[in-house]
């Protein structure tokens, strides 16, 4: 015999056990591939069969559904009517009869069939099972551990399932390796053709909202929110944030005594990786000026008909307003959800306004250089005549 069933209704219990899977969709996906295995040996491919086992005993019985005919052709699918009414008095022509038969073995490819029916259907199982579990938990921090780095895709271990942190969702300059303890944030839970696959993530912008949410408890009774977050993982973030209660500080809150909030986070996330904590404020004018901290503005020129807006900054905040390689202006765009235009507004200095257009300071520039000429002109006069006289009073003596 090809299969010992007893021992695979022994082993229907230590799978659910090890699959944490209800026996009894151990039993009915092992059930479905004797079912299988049966139409393999004994019947059709489109034959319609049932199979029951006994986990006690390990007995197979397969049930076969029959139909009803006046003249059998087919002895797998068809039986006639005297044979339908034994073992169903009422039977009569056209009906559908299912017929009790013992299984005793089955052949080496029947056999190997069953084996990969139920490999598959446990997947499967598993599979569903987990996409229950985690559908739950999207949207929020899981703890894992890196099982393995394939190229720039990172495998993760959490536990009961396997997370894959692809190169998009990874902090940039961050390093993997396995058996490193990591946060991450259940980015989502993606259906594919090989089953649910969780994403997970440390370089979303939801990653950070939820380290901040551990560490400011006001923004579990709703004093302070944070609006909106425009990240650059590994580089830097902006975040915008309010104040639900009067006379809370919500930049205050999230910083934290000395800092201690946010340095929570960024040893997390990285220290390499700037935060800029800002207020957040319903006028877009404000809210865009606030955005580009630590530049300061002189003012905000929103363009009407669209989401543009020219900010107006002194000379020498033009490049901190700008930033490293554009960085501050864009990550304050995405915070704000407008196309900025940085211009400097240069700072006239007061010798600059005295000299602009004015002759007469350039006169004045210049008089001390007359003077100077006539000053060296009159000591060489000096010293001629000294040693004209020098001279003199030499040829005399």
């Amino acid at each position: 015999m090809e299969m010992d069933f007893k021992q695979l209704a022994a082993a229907i219990k230590v799978i659910a056990e090890e699959k944490n899977l209800p026996e009894e969709q151990v039993q009915e996906i092992v059930q479905q591939a004797l079912a299988a295995a049966w139409r393999r040996d004994y019947g059709d491919r489109e034959q319609e069969v049932r199979v029951n086992m006994n986990l006690n005993t390990g007995e197979i019985t397969a049930y076969v559904t029959k139909e009803v005919v006046s003249n059998v052709e087919d002895s797998r699918a068809q039986l006639t009517l005297n044979e339908a009414q034994v073992i169903q008095k009422n039977a009569k022509l056209g009906d559908s009869i299912e017929v009790i038969q013992k299984v005793e073995d089955f052949g080496r490819v029947a056999a190997q069939t069953a084996k990969q029916v139920i490999l598959q259907r446990l997947r499967e199982a598993e599979r569903e099972i987990v996409l229950t579990e985690y559908e739950d938990k999207i949207g929020t921090l899981v703890n894992g551990v890196i099982g393995r780095v394939e190229g720039r895709v990172v495998r993760v271990d959490l536990g009961k399932a396997q997370g894959i942190m692809p190169a998009s969702e990874q902090i940039y300059g961050e390093r993997y390796y396995p058996g490193q303890r990591l946060k991450l944030f259940l980015k989502d839970v993606e259906k594919s053709f090989r089953g649910p696959q969780l994403i997970v993530s440390r370089g979303a912008k939801e990653f950070i909202e939820q380290l901040f949410k551990n560490e400011v408890p006001e923004m579990e009774n709703g004093a302070v929110e944070i609006k909106e977050i425009a990240r650059e993982a590994g580089v830097r973030s902006k975040i915008a944030v309010s104040s639900n209660v009067q006379g809370v500080d919500p930049v205050g809150t999230f910083v934290g005594g000395h800092g201690t909030r946010i340095n929570a986070v960024r040893d997390e996330i990285g220290n390499q990786e700037m935060i800029d904590i800002v207020v957040w404020d319903d006028n877009p004018e404000k809210f865009i000026a606030n955005a580009m901290k630590p530049a300061n503005v002189d003012r905000v020129q929103i363009v009407s008909g669209n989401k543009k807006a020219r900010v107006i900054v002194p000379d020498d905040q033009l490049s901190i307003a700008i930033g490293k390689s554009g960085q501050n202006v864009r990550l304050a765009g995405k915070l704000t959800g407008f196309e900025l235009d940085v211009e400097s507004e240069k700072i006239k200095l007061p010798a600059e306004t005295e000299t602009e257009g004015d002759n007469q300071s350039t006169s004045v520039e210049s008089k001390p250089v007359v003077q100077k000429l006539k000053k060296k002109t009159e000591l060489e006069d000096s010293l001629l005549k000294a040693i004209e006289e020098h001279g003199t009073d030499v040829g005399n003596s």
